[in-house]
């Protein structure tokens, strides 16, 4: 599912006052989907993180949670093996994993060779 919010049309009430609930039910589907740490899976590979610093560390962690649920029963890997998961998601790798370090979502081997999700 690709989550189409329509930007032509937020108001669900028709002219007669009736509203249009499919169109608001999807509406709302897609929103909620949108909150969730799923939502870099359905909105296409992210080219720009010029955010606020804080919105951009929240979904770098998403990100690199996503990246290792999909790796599944891998505890930690190397840099070139999370470099390709996280290029699925985004074009600056480098931005995304220093963030998720910097949050202590993800813990660098001393040489930084190796990358695991830190104990939550």
């Amino acid at each position: 599912m690709n989550p189409e919010i329509p930007a032509d049309r937020f108001d669900w009430v028709g002219p007669d006052g009736v509203v249009d609930r499919e169109m608001l039910s999807g509406t709302t589907k897609a929103i909620e989907l949108l909150l969730t740490d799923q939502a870099v899976l359905h909105v296409g590979r992210i080219s720009n993180l010029q955010i606020e610093a804080n919105k951009r560390q929240e979904l770098s962690n998403a990100i690199v949670r996503t990246a290792f649920e999909r790796l599944s029963a891998r505890r930690s890997i190397s840099e070139e093996t999370l470099n390709a998961a996280l290029a699925m998601f985004v074009e600056d790798v480098a931005l995304v994993r220093r963030d998720a370090v910097d949050a202590g979502v993800l813990v660098r081997s001393p040489d930084g060779a190796v990358y695991a999700l830190a104990a939550m």
